[in-house]
């Protein structure tokens, strides 16, 4: 798969999905919640790019991206268009920042339970508009390489890895990082925007790099 595996794991967890993760370990439960969060994501992420190869598998090639030298090709149209949304959804990020507000339901996550957890990992990752993307992205790379969804192992290790981060810090430091999530979890929850424009400006980075 010839995708740049790191930073598209980034993106599918910028924005809601590592705040999410990030509340989930201050809660009671932290390592229970935690690991059914994770199994969300590896199941959503392992479902999204199966599910995007069959799609591209099922259209055909005439919708697959193809070279970003080929400007005729329909793919840089797509992905043209693609750039262009992302840069007004960044703007509407750093425009509105003052007065975004963060959904209602990540406050509920201070009291969810495993079985909670593991669905809100899942619907984070199959129902967000990036994440959406960029599984389709990956999809569509496997469909044009003839790959099979081994290929993307890489990359569905990524993602959960970055997933992972803030339950991994709290088992290896302890009380210090039981300290400091809390106040990594106010911080994201204000400032969400700018997860949100780091996320798009990756994703633009990734779609234009030849």
């Amino acid at each position: 798969m010839e995708l740049q595996v790191l930073p598209l794991a980034v993106t599918m967890m910028a924005g809601p999905q590592i705040v999410a993760a990030v509340i989930l370990v201050t809660t009671a439960r932290p390592v229970r919640v935690g690991l059914a969060f994770l199994l969300g994501v590896v199941i959503a992420t392992a479902a999204g790019v199966a599910l995007a190869r069959g799609i591209f598998a099922l259209l055909g090639q005439s919708v697959t991206p193809g070279s970003p030298s080929d400007r005729g090709a329909a793919g840089t149209i797509v992905q043209l268009v693609l750039v262009g949304l992302l840069a007004l959804v960044a703007v509407k990020n750093v425009v509105r920042r003052r007065t975004v507000e963060p959904p209602k339901w990540l406050g509920s996550l201070l009291e969810a339970s495993p079985r909670k957890a593991l669905t809100t990992g899942f619907l984070l990752i199959l129902l967000m508009p990036s994440d959406i993307v960029v599984m389709l992205t990956v999809g569509a790379n496997l469909e044009q390489h003839k790959a099979g969804l081994t290929e993307a192992l890489p990359f569905i290790a990524a993602t959960v890895l970055i997933a992972a981060m803030p339950l991994l810090v709290c088992l290896l430091l302890g009380d210090r990082a039981r300290r400091a999530m809390p106040r990594l979890r106010e911080w994201l929850t204000t400032h969400s925007w700018v997860v949100n424009v780091a996320a798009c400006l990756i994703f633009i980075v990734l779609i234009l790099a030849p």
